[in-house]
């Protein structure tokens, strides 16, 4: 949404007193420059896990988005804001291929204790709030594991085993995942093995957003994506 001449004016105020950095190219200006705030509009996509399991991104992630995804889980939460309307158009391009029955719940994958106290919050859960949809608290932290970046898609999905660990009752709930960006979808698998192991059904995830050129990439269809949720819909 662009910003009114108001905020606009206040922005540049506080950039003034309390001088910033773009978390996107690095200038001398607000938190995220009109350039870069321009880069980050939803162009969703649509990929699968091994098991079928469709997932839906907001955006490609590289470029200005990777630099502000990575910003927001390094100490500057503030740019959740920045990033949900990509979540919401993920969630919605989810919904839209939902087919009718019982509600269907959001669950955000879960960041182990260790990461929650260096950084003072919860990434995912954060950018749901920011988005203003609602997330089913399933999960315990996740247990400690070694960082993904570096590490092949056998080795992810092997590091990943028993990480998740389902705390509430699930049987015979529905959920669509919810993670920051999906790379080899290894961390988004073994979630959803863990609410289908205990009873819960996974029809799809979402994703602020995806690395791209993965098998299975495709674009997703803007007729049959509707990318405004309400608040509370889910």
């Amino acid at each position: 949404m662009p910003e009114s001449p108001l905020t606009a004016a206040l922005l540049d105020a506080a950039a003034l007193l309390l001088p910033v950095v773009c978390a996107g190219c690095g200038a001398d200006d607000r938190a995220l420059c009109a350039t870069c705030a321009a880069a980050i509009t939803p162009a969703p996509l649509r990929r699968r896990l091994p098991d079928g399991t469709p997932v839906h991104a907001g955006i490609a992630y590289g470029g200005v988005v990777r630099q502000v995804v990575v910003a927001m889980k390094d100490g500057r939460p503030g740019l959740a804001r920045r990033l949900a309307p990509l979540l919401v158009a993920a969630v919605a391009a989810a919904g839209a291929e939902l087919a009718d029955g019982p509600p269907v719940e959001l669950c955000a994958v879960p960041s182990t204790r260790r990461a929650r106290r260096r950084r003072g919050y919860d990434p995912v859960p954060l950018l749901l709030a920011r988005s203003g949809l609602g997330v089913a608290r399933v999960f315990a932290p996740a247990r400690p594991h070694p960082a993904q970046k570096t590490l092949t898609r056998a080795e992810r999905a092997a590091h990943l085993d028993g990480v998740f660990r389902v705390r509430r009752l699930v049987a015979g709930r529905r959920f669509v995942l919810v993670d920051d960006v999906v790379t080899t979808g290894a961390t988004l698998a073994a979630a959803s093995a863990a609410i289908r192991a205990s009873g819960g059904e996974v029809l799809a995830a979402a994703a602020v957003a995806s690395t791209p050129r993965r098998v299975g990439d495709l674009p997703a269809d803007p007729a049959g994506a509707p990318w405004g949720l309400p608040s509370g819909a889910w």
